[in-house]
């Protein structure tokens, strides 16, 4: 799991910094010449395409938690095992979570202030907090990459210590059928 979350959530951070870059290059958005409005709308589907990539790697890696831990507590139960394995997962599975929601929040977030400062809406953020609605998209959807990035790294984490959680539970079935004389494959 860990290579395949490695590889989701690298491409998911460089789509987040792809649309970051390609919003940067889009200049003057109230113009409103052909090429301006091809950026903003290439903008528009990266960062919509980002932030739904972002999300589904955030929801792989819940549901990972969320199998690893219904199969730590059956076969810790099957096998007559210590419930500490469930409980540690369970510890690491909800210490994520609240990273997983802020950052979840912050990508919703990031889409509705673009939305808001896009000057074809009439919805405006200009002037609030003596900024203007670009800035202010800017200054979130920075804040979301930043954090997405932290927070992988901190889910990354979380998927080792749960893999230790696994290879342990693994050796203590390992350990158990060969003492009963059963097969282990």
């Amino acid at each position: 799991m860990k290579r395949i979350f490695l590889t989701l959530a690298v491409l998911a951070n460089m789509a987040i910094v792809t649309a970051i870059v390609m919003g940067l290059l889009i200049g003057d958005g109230n113009e409103r010449t052909l090429e301006v409005q091809r950026r903003v709308g290439t903008h528009m589907l990266i960062g919509l395409g980002a932030l739904t990539f972002a999300t589904l790697v955030h929801a792989i890696l819940f549901t990972y938690f969320m199998g690893t831990g219904r199969w730590l507590e059956e076969t810790s139960r099957a096998y007559s095992l210590d419930t500490q394995w469930h409980h540690q997962n369970q510890k690491i599975k909800y210490g994520i979570l609240p990273g997983m929601t802020v950052c979840l929040l912050l990508l919703i977030a990031t889409g509705a202030v673009g939305a808001a400062a896009d000057p074809a809406t009439p919805v405006s953020l200009d002037g609030f907090l003596g900024m203007s609605g670009a800035t202010i998209h800017f200054l979130v959807a920075g804040t979301t990459g930043l954090a997405n990035i932290f927070v992988n790294l901190l889910e990354l984490i979380a998927i080792s210590r749960n893999s230790s959680l696994v290879e342990g539970v693994l050796a203590e079935v390992r350990r158990i059928r060969e003492e009963r004389g059963l097969p282990v494959t």
